[in-house]
């Protein structure tokens, strides 16, 4: 009886845990229904995001324009390679989607893309769908696509994308700088004006908000939520694309004796605008081979040298303590205990102030330091804005070092020596030639436009900064910068620059720089050499500055090349201040002939005197060289770039170097060249169809050789 009571009871406990369960399970039921949260968890949202989906609209990057509006950098449509290795894309087998032969796909795509085949052969043998070819296969253009579809490769195929294109090179690579896609796949600015205007060139990405279906795929007739993207502003440099490509071309003719660096940079002297800039070495922004980071423009500092004698002169001009007729004894002046000499090592014995800067003498500059004091000499140097950034709107800009403590450093910073500038404060410093007595901030960017809406956002300007020399000590310096360059003594240490088309003006330089044990190098070609000119005398326009470090040529060199780019802007720009020969009915301003048919404009160049360089099979124009707006003199080459894909070698001997210089340019194509002056053989005869492979060897005659070894200043 006892038993049968107790089971009863068991039953009456399981029904009522049964029962408590049942009202637990009900309880949250409902608590699920009314409220918007579980543990934390919206499971609202949580639905919404499981059928929703957000698609990132990328903003067009700006682009960068020259001061015409010639493309500098661009956006463009870029393809990656991939393979599909998976065998269940093939329905139909006489139609394979997925590669068959990797051996075969490896070794024909190795020759395109720039990769070894036993690497894509590993690529190829990864346990995967599909894989990415690269890094050969990434960032490829619209025709290198289209050659490896030729190729007829089964499981290959191709994903677009965009990449960053600069359509120049190297030209101005510094100045422009690059930018690449990040990890998240922007394209991000990481040099030049790239970096430094980062933000206003690449816009802001839009997004599409969509529902989705378990494939991932947008559902039709669904709601969706679009926020448009922002393309990036358009950015035009004041860079003028003639006179960069002269300097492009100094530049390469510098290359084959430079050991270390070169920099060479052309002002506007009435504006401060930059308009053309040029280092050695450089690097193409399209593949990267970059050996240095620092734009010598902004981001070397060193000792200038004798180009600063024209400010510790003008300084004491301006302070009343200069006499140019005053005499005093050169060669040897004693500082501190320090023996300074002049180049020579012994001097002229007693000369004349004037006839002092003229032939570059140290111990003029020091005893003129010794009378201006360390306060005014460094004053005077601050207010031209050495030893602080210029602002130009570049990044990473250094500010040099002006110090004078000791004696000796006063005396060392009147010729260049113990004190650091870079070439862009050396530029602004000689605005105040062209400006009487005022400096200007030298500026790179001409505007900044929204490309939505045209407007202009920004528009760089003319901006003076300081009064630093009244109008007569500007006149006495130009004075002596004159007869530095083309006055008759044969002692002047600027002879060499003498032009014929206009009167260039300047001062040369050579400074020894401190190497890596912390000594003074010593040595003709260890040292930096450089000039700092304005041109025309009359009426300066232009600012010159050019420095090389190590250059294993000589002085000839040097001012060959300096001569010709200031020779080349003279007819390009139609300013002549000398009595010359040049017939100005044969000055020919060139047009814009490209999308124009090839033949029509061989007749008008012919008609007109020139001479047409016809590059490529094809009857379009794509590019041209001399850009429009060029003033050439009759007779000069005309290189007109079709769109044939078959390029033949012209007969190019005899032609000078700026020629074959412009034609290696304008074909893209890789060459090595060695000597100065006119072309006497190159490597490709006349005739042959040029390979994409091809590295053109030129040799030049060397009309510099000199046969006595020359000195320093």
């Amino acid at each position: 009886m006892k038993s049968k009571n107790n089971c009863v009871k068991l039953y009456e406990y399981f029904l009522i845990a049964i029962i408590l369960l049942f009202v637990i399970i009900c309880g949250k039921i409902l608590y699920i229904a009314l409220s918007p949260t579980v543990d934390g968890i919206n499971l609202k949202e949580l639905a919404e995001n499981n059928k929703s989906a957000k698609k990132i609209i990328r903003a067009n990057r700006g682009n960068i324009y020259d001061s015409v509006g010639e493309v500098l950098a661009q956006d463009v449509r870029a393809y990656t390679v991939i393979a599909y290795l998976s065998d269940k894309r093939t329905t139909d087998i006489s139609k394979p989607q997925h590669v068959i032969d990797k051996n075969h796909t490896a070794n024909e795509l190795s020759k395109l893309i720039n990769m070894t085949p036993e690497y894509i052969l590993e690529l190829l043998d990864y346990d995967a769908y599909q894989v990415e070819l690269g890094p050969g296969g990434r960032g490829i253009t619209e025709l290198k696509k289209q050659q490896i579809e030729k190729l007829d490769l089964p499981g290959i195929d191709f994903i677009q994308t965009t990449k960053r294109d600069y359509p120049y090179g190297d030209f101005a690579s510094y100045i422009v700088g690059y930018a690449r896609k990040n990890n998240q796949e922007e394209i991000t600015g990481e040099m030049g004006i790239e970096l430094k205007y980062n933000e206003e060139l690449k816009g802001v990405d839009g997004s599409l908000l969509y529902q989705k279906d378990a494939y991932g795929y947008q559902i039709a007739n669904t709601p969706e939520t679009l926020l448009p993207a922002t393309n990036g502003h358009d950015i035009y440099l004041t860079i003028d694309s003639n006179i960069q490509m002269y300097l492009e071309n100094a530049m390469m003719e510098f290359e084959a004796k430079l050991l270390d660096w070169g920099t060479i940079t052309i002002a506007d002297g009435k504006t401060g605008a930059i308009v053309g800039s040029a280092s050695f070495p450089s690097f193409n922004p399209n593949t990267l081979k970059i050996t240095n980071y620092n734009n010598p423009l902004t981001s070397y500092a060193y000792e200038p040298g004798s180009t600063m004698k024209i400010f510790s002169f003008m300084a004491a001009i301006e302070n009343g303590l200069y006499n140019g007729d005053e005499t005093y004894q050169s060669g040897i002046i004693s500082v501190d205990d320090y023996i300074i000499k002049d180049w020579n090592n012994y001097g002229w014995g007693k000369i004349p102030f004037d006839k002092g800067f003229t032939y570059s003498s140290n111990t003029a500059a020091v005893r003129l330091a010794q009378k201006l004091g360390r306060d005014k000499l460094t004053d005077f140097y601050e207010n031209l804005g050495f030893s602080k950034p210029t602002g130009i709107e570049l990044p990473n800009e250094y500010t040099g070092k002006v110090e004078m403590v000791a004696e000796s450093e006063l005396a060392s910073s009147a010729f260049g020596q113990g004190i650091t500038t870079t070439p862009i404060q050396q530029i602004q410093a000689l605005t105040s030639l062209t400006n009487n007595g005022i400096t200007l901030k030298p500026y790179i960017i001409s505007k900044i436009i929204d490309s939505q809406s045209n407007n202009i956002i920004y528009e760089g300007k003319k901006t003076e900064l300081n009064k630093v020399a009244s109008k007569e000590t500007i006149t006495k310096i130009i004075d002596l910068m004159d007869l530095t360059v083309n006055g008759t003594d044969p002692i002047a240490t600027g002879r060499k620059y003498k032009t014929d088309a206009l009167t260039l003006i300047g001062k040369t330089g050579t400074a020894q720089y401190i190497d890596a044990n912390g000594k003074y190098t010593n040595g003709n070609y260890r040292s930096i050499k450089s000039f700092a000119g304005v041109f025309p005398k009359n009426d300066p326009q232009y600012i010159i500055y050019v420095s090389v470090k190590n250059f294993g040529g000589t002085t000839i060199d040097l001012s060959n090349v300096v001569k010709s780019v200031v020779e080349s802007i003279a007819k390009y720009k139609n300013i002549e201040d000398r009595q010359t020969d040049t017939d100005k009915s044969k000055i020919i301003k060139i047009e814009n002939y490209i999308n124009k048919n090839k033949d029509q404009i061989i007749e008008n160049l012919k008609q007109k005197n020139l001479s047409p360089i016809i590059i490529g099979n094809g009857d379009t124009i794509i590019n041209q060289y001399p850009l429009k707006e060029t003033s050439v003199i009759t007779k000069s080459k005309v290189f007109l770039l079709t769109n044939g894909n078959e390029y033949i070698m012209p007969n190019v001997i005899g032609w000078n170097s700026s020629e074959i210089l412009s034609l290696v340019n304008i074909m893209k194509l890789s060459y090595n060249i060695n000597g100065y002056g006119k072309v006497i053989d190159v490597s490709i005869k006349p005739g042959t169809i040029i390979k994409p492979e091809d590295i053109l060897q030129i040799s030049l005659d060397n009309r510099s050789v000199v046969n006595e070894k020359e000195k320093e200043e």
